[in-house]
């Protein structure tokens, strides 16, 4: 699954100014395709985190938002598939993955919650401010990627540079992702249990401001909504450097485990 996630990333991020010949649709402008393959290069580094715990309760922040991003974009094909190229081998590739996947990660689910035991208790429970932080993300991201989703044409005037409605519901779906893990790690409730989401949660705005740089004249500068953009991601790191040294680095949260 990482190395698929890895694979998507090179004709969305690398080759971002040549969708129209290298990727299932056309994508404009080139700053949307590169959105898209950060949140691919971003789920890759979730995957391979989360393979690594040994237990379920620290991994399973993995499985709803993904799930819920995968069935989202599922739909939108659907829905925009007049804008893909059907000749090409990538766009049926793209609707194999998106149709199994979400199937995959229920019967794994299942197949989960049948297995015998209970979770550990919490050993780093989040303290309140840490709960409000992330949940006011959470709420923010499936506010704005819910309306994306359901009204691309109309919404995208709240979004920073512009959308078709195809992107707009892709871009809404990851958004929803997002908002989902946030949402769980506030059930969760424990640092380590939210190290391996906040790491892809990281590693998603690090690189969406990198992005930004390469492609910094598809924004107006002189937007509001470019620096909430910009200000927002920048949230998002400073909450997730906490988690990843709280979760990870902290030697008294190891000593525990």
């Amino acid at each position: 699954m990482g190395v698929l996630l890895l694979l998507t990333f090179i004709p969305t991020w690398v080759w971002s100014n040549q969708t129209a010949t290298r990727f299932a649709w056309a994508i404009k402008p080139p700053l949307t395709a590169a959105f898209m393959g950060v949140g691919y290069v971003a789920s890759a580094v979730l995957v391979f985190l989360a393979a690594r715990e040994r237990l379920c309760a620290h991994a399973r922040i993995a499985i709803p938002a993904a799930l819920a991003f995968q069935v989202l974009t599922l739909a939108a094909t659907f829905v925009h598939f007049d804008r893909f190229f059907t000749d090409r081998a990538i766009t049926w590739l793209w609707v194999v993955i998106y149709a199994a996947v979400p199937a995959l990660l229920v019967v794994f689910t299942l197949r989960q919650l049948r297995t015998p035991g209970v979770d550990p208790p919490r050993s780093a429970p989040l303290p309140p401010w840490a709960r409000a932080v992330l949940g006011g993300q959470g709420l923010v991201l499936l506010a704005l990627g819910g309306a994306l989703y359901a009204a691309p044409t109309t919404v995208d005037v709240l979004w920073p540079w512009s959308l078709s409605p195809l992107t707009g519901r892709i871009v809404g779906a990851w958004l929803v992702g997002l908002g989902v893990a946030a949402w769980q790690g506030v059930w969760e409730g424990d640092w380590l249990r939210i190290r391996v989401g906040s790491a892809r949660y990281t590693a998603f705005a690090v690189l969406q401001l990198a992005t930004l740089a390469r492609y910094p004249h598809t924004l107006d500068w002189g937007d509001a909504r470019s620096w909430l953009y910009v200000l927002f991601a920048a949230s998002m790191i400073a909450f997730g450097f906490e988690v990843l040294r709280r979760g990870f680095f902290s030697p008294r949260l190891e000593r525990r485990t």
